[in-house]
């Protein structure tokens, strides 16, 4: 899907780092690794200016109004981060207050985004600033495997405030919403017993006190 999604994005002249041209754009099994081929694209040592990361989310969500591919809901996302939140073999270190608060933040958030019946669209689903190179072609979003359809506010969530603002005719209080179910999501994978990330747990303790403090959460670039 990631890789299917890259090549169409191409196709509409959206601003991606798409699939190597040089090789078929599939995924390759070696080893038991599930490999993909993409572009390199010579990057640029300076911070990517809001107006510049917000322009090129609107051009990128533009050519994901043209992709036509089965992907899921981000209230899939949002369920199956309450299941795992629930589940104490999957986070067992998760204090019962804490196990709580996530999963109650989960289930009220998801349904006053789902109640406010928002546009919905084919979303990147992570567009957070470690998923947009700023390269001498201008910024290119990359690594789209968690695409989901839902509102761009989703996808809003996960940038900094500061591009969030600047992104038109977004609406600022779904943001807020979107922000709290992102945090919810992180801290869950942060307190997974899986978990491999290298911010580790202090980084699910950040989450946790952030989610307490809120609302209005924090961006996620803050926490």
């Amino acid at each position: 899907m990631e890789v299917e999604v890259a090549k169409r994005l191409v196709e509409h002249d959206s601003p991606v780092a798409g699939p190597e041209p040089r090789v078929e754009p599939r995924v390759f099994e070696r080893d038991g690794f599930a490999i993909t081929m993409w572009t390199y694209f010579e990057p640029v040592g300076r911070v990517l200016p809001p107006a510049d990361y917000a322009q090129a989310l609107g051009r990128l969500h533009a050519g994901l109004r043209q992709v036509d591919v089965t992907t899921p809901h981000f209230v899939d996302r949002v369920a199956a981060a309450r299941q795992d939140v629930e589940s104490r073999d999957v986070t067992p270190d998760l204090a019962e207050t804490d196990r709580a608060l996530l999963a109650n933040t989960l289930r009220d958030l998801k349904g006053s985004i789902v109640n406010r019946r928002a546009a919905e669209q084919l979303l990147h689903g992570e567009p957070h600033p470690w998923n947009v190179l700023n390269s001498k072609n201008g910024p290119l979003f990359m690594d789209f495997e968690n695409c989901v359809r839902g509102p761009v506010e989703y996808d809003l969530a996960w940038v900094p405030k500061e591009v969030s603002e600047r992104y038109p005719d977004a609406d600022q209080d779904l943001i807020g919403e979107c922000r709290g179910v992102v945090l919810a999501i992180i801290a869950m994978h942060r307190w997974s017993r899986d978990d491999q990330h290298p911010s580790g747990r202090p980084s699910g303790v950040a989450f946790l006190n952030a989610l307490r403090e809120g609302p209005p959460w924090p961006p996620l670039n803050t926490v």
